[in-house]
């Protein structure tokens, strides 16, 4: 099913911003990009989804692996002994974890990573991890050339590397590109970059949508 994504900016990436525009996907592939009323023109009967914002291309996240084998996040229910952000460092090393309570972990790990638009994620899994992380359908990229360690640790946020929206994705929007792609309540790429990816609104991964904010 044709499904029209619409924002009033589209940033994709290697290409001119376009003011009240649209990304149509079909299947998992990009089928057009361009201003909103010629792409609901040439596409009549599909389906729009409306965002707030700018649609950019999905997110690159460098620090995959440690964000799911270094770092617990907790469960909803443990917030009031826990709290909400992610635990790492002797705070970690003071919970006893069991392989159910990490299994659970990584499940929200990979959860809040589609949370702030990420669609790919770099690292050479461990087995214990491997099946969790094909199962979400992140891109799965190699993590040579990455950053180093952020200095307070890594953040699901891939903005707080310092790069641009040009150096947070993995792949700009393409016509018969795969069609990941995110939604930011954000006005334009300055503010998104300052605001950053918590400012997710939605999640397209190969076509699908696998994260809208409630």
């Amino acid at each position: 099913m044709l499904t029209i994504h619409a924002a009033p900016l589209v940033l994709p990436v290697g290409a001119a911003a376009v003011v009240d525009g649209a990304v149509a996907v079909e299947g998992d592939r990009i089928a057009a990009i361009g201003p909103y009323d010629e792409v609901t023109a040439a596409l009549p009967g599909a389906r729009v989804r409306r965002w707030p914002g700018v649609i950019t291309p999905g997110l690159r996240q460098w620090h995959g692996r440690w964000l799911l084998t270094r770092v617990y996040h907790p469960d909803p229910r443990e917030s009031d002994e826990l709290g909400t952000a992610p635990i790492s460092g002797d705070a970690l090393e003071s919970l006893e974890l069991d392989e159910a309570r990490w299994a659970g972990s990584v499940r929200r790990g990979l959860q809040r990573m589609l949370a702030h638009g990420t669609t790919a994620v770099a690292g050479f899994f461990p087995d214990r991890v491997r099946p969790a992380v094909s199962r979400s359908g992140l891109v799965v990229v190699s993590p040579v050339r990455g950053p180093g360690i952020l200095l307070d640790g890594p953040n699901l946020d891939p903005f707080v590397e310092g790069f641009d929206l040009a150096g947070s994705v993995h792949a700009p929007l393409e016509v018969g590109g795969r069609a990941d792609l995110a939604a930011f309540d954000a006005p334009d790429e300055a503010g998104l970059v300052a605001q950053g990816a918590g400012t997710c609104v939605a999640t397209v991964l190969g076509g699908r949508l696998v994260y809208r904010r409630a």
